[in-house]
């Protein structure tokens, strides 16, 4: 089985000198291994030094690693894509920049694998948040006042909602089948929901292993680090929106959403609550593309919008 490891970075050059060390030991065991960073379109001091360290490790690591990278800015959906449509592996994993995978974390995500109707795997995510270290990585999932609403599973359990897009292996055959991340969600948040609630509709199998850990640290990664909080909620308002739009075909969850939204958005306007507005409004200007990727992913569904989010309920 060959496997690639997939890095995307954006002027995080000083954490892949942090946990690439990490990256190639956990991998060291396996003789069929590529790890790539892909960079999108860092500053220039941040892809000389990301440059500088890989054509050192070149020289010292008996796994190979390669650096591609973009002239303009992407964004993440676009940044992965980028190498996971010229991956020749058969299973990729998505490692963030700011993760550090534990050294025997491989072969239990690889393990899944031999069932051919396994999309993915996510891994244990032992987030580090200030002084404590909360387990992530299973996603949970359920509907309410018109919105698919996610949030944090315990790690006790095999299922998860979705795979997160900075820990997790992917069949690369059915990633590409299915479109990959869509570029809709750039330059960031929903669209690892996005890619899992697509491989579920179309049929296939998400699961998550606590046997497979890695260390999160979300306070230095790029997104908290480049952006405002009042822009990154706009992102993810937008996102969200965006999400319901695309993927939701079952008609008493669109009217659910229609019959709410008036109770959002006034809601939103007496709160002041600028980036939920801002957010449906970038929406909105986007529904032809919503539309156009909403007919295209329509031909791989085998599950209703119900099936997936209240199971056989």
């Amino acid at each position: 089985m060959k496997i690639e490891v997939i890095i995307p970075n954006y002027n995080g050059a000083p954490l892949v000198r942090k946990n690439l060390p990490a990256v190639l030991a956990a991998v060291a065991h396996h003789k069929n291994c590529l790890v790539t960073i892909v960079d999108d379109a860092s500053a220039d001091a941040d892809k000389i030094e990301l440059s500088a360290y890989i054509n050192q490790v070149k020289k010292e690591s008996k796994i190979p690693v390669q650096l591609l990278g973009h002239e303009n800015n992407l964004g993440f959906s676009s940044n992965v894509n980028s190498a996971a449509f010229l991956s020749d592996a058969d299973i990729i994993i998505l490692l963030n920049t700011d993760v550090a995978p534990e050294k025997d974390f491989l072969d239990p995500l690889l393990s899944h694998f031999t069932d051919e109707n396994v999309f993915g795997v996510a891994c244990m995510d032992k987030s580090i948040e200030g002084k404590n270290v909360v387990l992530r990585g299973r996603g949970v999932a359920h509907w309410a006042r018109g919105f698919l609403q996610h949030g944090r599973g315990e790690v006790d359990k095999t299922d998860t909602f979705w795979l997160s897009g900075g820990s997790c292996a992917i069949r690369t055959e059915l990633f590409k089948k299915l479109g990959g991340l869509d570029p809709l969600y750039n330059p960031f948040y929903w669209e690892d929901i996005d890619l899992s609630y697509r491989a579920q509709k179309a049929g296939y199998k998400l699961f998550f292993d606590n046997r497979s850990a890695v260390e999160h640290r979300h306070e230095v990664g790029s997104i908290k680090k480049h952006y405002k909080k009042s822009s990154i909620q706009k992102v993810a308002y937008r996102n969200q929106f965006i999400f319901i739009w695309k993927n939701i075909t079952d008609f008493s969850l669109l009217v659910s959403h229609i019959l709410w939204l008036p109770y959002h958005l006034i809601k939103a306007i007496l709160r002041l609550d600028i980036p939920f507005l801002q957010g449906f409004f970038l929406a909105c200007i986007r529904i032809p593309a919503i539309i156009v990727q909403r007919l295209h992913q329509k031909k791989f569904y085998k599950k209703t919008d119900k099936e997936v989010i209240f199971g056989n309920l």
